[in-house]
């Protein structure tokens, strides 16, 4: 069944990289740049418009230098707390 609305995991991503390139202190476009991305692309994966590719996660990640698996944890989440999902 095709789905009509993004998913939770979209949101956090998106809220997880605006927090690590906040950090950093650089702006979207320059990051973007930083990171040879389109900066209307990369405006719309951090607003959780766009449903980013895994190629374009690790390329993002590798430009927060940050595992990438950092940005798919809810941060309002312990890890060891963790829940399996089985849907």
């Amino acid at each position: 069944m095709k789905r009509t609305h993004p998913g939770c995991l979209r949101a956090i991503v998106a809220a997880n990289i605006r927090r690590y390139r906040k950090s950093l202190g650089v702006s979207q476009q320059d990051f973007a740049y930083d990171i040879e991305m389109d900066r209307t692309y990369f405006g719309g994966i951090e607003r959780g418009e766009r449903n980013v590719a895994i190629d374009n996660i690790e390329r993002i990640a590798k430009g927060l230098k940050i595992s990438p698996h950092l940005l798919l944890l809810d941060p309002t989440t312990p890890d060891d707390d963790a829940e399996v999902v089985t849907d």
